[in-house]
């Protein structure tokens, strides 16, 4: 009875798994590779649009450029919260996590208020003789990633932050006692050893980027889509629900293949941890 305990516990979240998640995705992806017989007809022809490929493209770039921004933005404040006192690091970490209390509609709603031909960024420059008429910040790439890393940098915060907590001090007092400069110190100790929170911030701000839709939809409009808005509109605008399962499916592979990437370097980290220790 003992070996079959942990079995019987698993069987419930694995039947709602299975029933919620597995078969709903099998019916959404099956009919793209079968047509009364199986084919690779439908994914040939999305790699073959120009059009198609454009949307995965612009996709991909937004969600390194986020992660990659959000990993420079993120790391120095989370290294700053992380050695705080214990009073002022829980302030501040409230602090990054309060935005993600907040709807991320709301949330984008007010991006449109400050990059609107009319919103706050624009009156300013106009107020200041910087620029005679109003840019357009608004749908456009650029929004999208604004909003996308507003919406995920709080995620690379509290990763790291949790990570660097367990950095002790005197690490950092001892190789300074050597003759080495703060920031030198920070390269060489503290990064490295951040690195294992790095990735798996990394792996949250990418996969979140890449598979978000009320962002891209409101600052992004129609006429820069990405896999997730290109997946609604394939969907409920077209009907077209195979073409619709082709664009998840690509959306899920690259999202595997990303993540294969951070394991990989994960491995490789802990192995040469493992050889020089």
């Amino acid at each position: 009875m003992k070996k079959q305990l942990p079995y019987l516990l698993l069987m419930p979240g694995s039947i709602l798994l299975i029933v919620f998640l597995i078969l709903p995705l099998i019916k959404v992806l099956f009919p793209t590779i079968y047509e009364g017989t199986f084919t690779v007809k439908n994914y040939r022809e999305f790699f073959q649009d120009a059009y198609f490929m454009k949307i995965l493209i612009r996709t991909l770039k937004i969600a390194v450029l986020c992660t990659v921004i959000s990993m420079f933005l993120g790391v120095p404040t989370a290294y700053f919260i992380s050695r705080c006192n214990k009073k002022k690091r829980g302030l501040l970490l409230a602090l990054t996590i309060f935005p993600l209390l907040t709807n991320s509609v709301i949330r984008s709603f007010a991006w449109i208020n400050i990059l609107g031909r009319n919103g706050i960024v624009n009156t300013l420059l106009m107020n200041a003789g910087i620029i005679e008429k109003p840019l357009t910040l608004l749908y456009t790439e650029f929004s999208i990633l604004v909003g996308s890393i507003y919406l995920f940098l709080p995620l690379m915060i509290i990763t790291v932050a949790g990570t660097m907590e367990n950095i002790e001090n005197d690490l950092m007092e001892a190789a300074e006692s050597l003759g080495a400069s703060r920031l030198s110190a920070f390269i060489k100790i503290v990064l490295p050893m951040s690195i294992p929170g790095i990735i798996v911030g990394n792996i949250l701000v990418f996969t979140g980027t890449l598979t978000a839709y009320t962002t891209p939809q409101l600052l992004g409009g129609n006429s820069n889509l990405v896999l997730a808005t290109f997946i609604y509109q394939r969907a409920m605008s077209l009907g077209d629900w195979t073409g619709a399962g082709v664009v998840a499916a690509v959306m899920i592979a690259a999202t595997m293949v990303v993540l294969r990437i951070f394991n990989a370097l994960a491995a490789k980290i802990d192995e040469r941890g493992e050889k020089y220790a």
